[in-house]
């Protein structure tokens, strides 16, 4: 074999080996990455101070009705809700940190609920929807809180009995009739109205809501001021 060839041969031999030291290196890497995102995502997944969904409702509720919590059930985990679960840990012989891991929902009596709170997926993606095209760019409780009030119509009497009666009612929101309603849903609002359908309502019972930047009508201005999240005032 020529010089030349034996040089060639070498090299390519040299590049093969660099090529799959790469690609090994390429896959521990991904491999490492993976677990952490994966760890982070248990991690954050643990109802702690600051935290807010179904599950701090179910934990307040929990805490409520063995007598370790008196605060409102609103899905807030705050200072009077973390008092609660420490107490809680204190006296069932749990680790006092304040954090409901697996261990403390189990104490509690909570082993998860229903995905959809008794809803269809269907329900759960008209409301996502509905969320979307009605609070973009509002604050998380904000868009949960839009979605209890859809929940909140299906329970009163004054509307349709399904979320889809509610949602497709002849005027009832104008993003049906200016295209907002069919543009892509966000991820937030997936999130919202998974929540909105496992009970949590930062509106406080609402029926109705509005932009008080936007809104002309003397009608809905009349209505009982309950809360006002973002740019949106909930009432009655």
């Amino acid at each position: 074999m020529s010089e030349i060839k034996m040089n060639k041969t070498r090299l390519a031999a040299k590049n093969k080996g660099e090529g799959d030291f790469v690609n090994k290196f390429i896959k521990i890497l991904i491999i490492l990455l993976t677990a952490s995102c994966l760890l982070c995502m248990t991690t954050a997944a643990l109802s702690r101070m600051g935290s807010v969904g179904s599950e701090v409702t179910s934990i307040q509720n929990a805490l409520k009705k063995q007598g370790y919590y008196t605060g409102a059930v609103d899905g807030i985990f705050g200072s009077k809700t973390l008092a609660a679960v420490k107490n809680f840990q204190r006296a069932k012989g749990l680790t006092v940190d304040g954090i409901v891991g697996p261990q403390t929902l189990k104490a509690l009596g909570i082993s998860g609920s229903s995905s959809y709170g008794g809803y269809s997926s269907n329900d759960y993606n008209l409301l996502a929807r509905i969320i979307s095209a009605e609070s973009r760019g509002e604050p998380y409780l904000g868009q949960v809180a839009v979605g209890a009030v859809v929940l909140n119509r299906v329970e009163h009497p004054s509307f349709p009995d399904t979320v889809s009666g509610v949602i497709y009612q002849n005027g009832a929101f104008s993003c049906l009739s200016d295209g907002q309603f069919y543009k892509a849903v966000s991820s937030s609002a997936y999130s919202a109205a998974r929540d909105a359908l496992n009970g949590l309502d930062p509106s406080g019972g609402a029926i109705y809501y509005y932009n008080p930047k936007t809104a002309t009508s003397s009608w809905i201005r009349s209505r009982p001021v309950i809360t006002t999240i973002g740019n949106h005032v909930f009432c009655k």
